[in-house]
């Protein structure tokens, strides 16, 4: 345990190097405090704890530009939860179910594919976790307002019995209920309010796992008192509402990173180590062949707008490079 814990602690730190500046250093170490081990490990822990053959509910796909088209979504959290999905099958043949907005159901489909995971209905994606020959998930689309999505979250619940919640780069509203991006731009319009789904299940005592970059995701309330003093944009006051961009839904595990899909990277690296199966480990390969199949399905490099395969304005051989460290410190462990 003693070693895992040291190449958990190498991952941590490797992942939450801030390269963009966008302050989430203190943000790790506010979460660090609180779990009071390295967050890779903590959130890998209380994956492998969901039972075998369970039911997994996975949420990411941020509309980057809400107010052009919900159509536009961003990279940053689609490769990372297709990663999880990967993982969480190999691990657990979970049964998963992936929740975004109808708009961005074709980018994302196209992004699991890619990771090999075949998108079915439900009904198939129970069978195919039961016999386990074949990884597979389902994704639902969820309402994109408040009183549909409040009413929409214990349905669903109910309906899917998940058990566990996984947030990757999801945004959440602040305390006045509005979706702030980084710039404190509003943008929830056309948004699946799917941290309201969260906050139900947290009710429910269903266990919840959270990754984030920026402050404004679904995860960062546990956190808030550092985001406010670290983040821009995000003491009270500094947005048009009187708020900050701050989310205020809570997770269970919340795992930062500099870049939401480096923290998916080191959480499939310490499930390998724990597991000691080195197929669950994101590979630099799978990371360039997702960032190229994002790019072609339409997913935005939000930082720089444009649609390309470099990530929150960080360029694409940074993001395979992260994915290549992570492999060799978990290589090293397994051997």
């Amino acid at each position: 345990m003693r070693e895992t814990a040291k190449y958990d602690d190498r991952l941590d730190m490797l992942v939450n190097l801030d390269l963009g500046n966008r302050g989430v250093e203190p943000l790790y170490e506010a979460a660090r405090a609180i779990t009071g081990k390295a967050l890779c490990g903590a959130a890998a822990d209380l994956l492998l704890a969901m039972p075998k053959r369970g039911t997994a509910i996975v949420t990411t796909g941020s509309v980057s530009r809400a107010w052009l088209s919900p159509r536009l979504g961003e990279n940053d959290g689609p490769s990372g939860a297709a990663a999880l999905i990967r993982a969480l099958w190999l691990a657990r043949q979970a049964a998963t179910i992936l929740v975004i907005e109808e708009t961005l159901i074709q980018p994302m489909a196209a992004t699991l594919t890619a990771c090999g995971i075949a998108v079915v209905d439900f009904e198939t994606t129970q069978k195919a976790s039961q016999d386990g020959t074949m990884a597979c998930a389902t994704i639902l689309p969820y309402p994109v307002t408040d009183a549909e999505g409040a009413a929409a979250a214990p349905a669903m619940l109910a309906d899917l019995a998940p058990d566990i919640l996984i947030s990757t780069e999801r945004v959440g509203r602040n305390e006045n209920g509005i979706y702030y991006n980084m710039r404190g731009r509003d943008y929830g319009m056309g948004r699946a309010r799917i941290d309201m789904l969260f906050d139900e299940g947290r009710a429910r005592g269903i266990p919840t796992l959270a990754v984030g970059d920026g402050g404004n995701e679904i995860g960062m309330g546990l956190v808030a008192q550092a985001v406010q003093a670290s983040v821009p944009f995000a003491a009270p006051g500094d947005c048009p509402c009187g708020g900050g961009i701050g989310a205020v839904s809570k997770a269970d595990v919340l795992m930062t990173a500099a870049v939401s899909n480096w923290g998916c990277t080191a959480i499939c690296a310490a499930l390998a180590l724990r597991t000691g199966d080195a197929r669950l480990i994101h590979t630099p390969a799978m990371e360039a062949r997702l960032l190229e199949v994002m790019t072609a399905n339409g997913l935005i490099n939000s930082a720089d707008g444009i649609i390309d395969p470099h990530v929150d304005g960080i360029r694409d051989t940074t993001h395979i490079a992260v994915a290549e460290l992570a492999e060799a410190i978990t290589r090293k462990a397994l051997t």
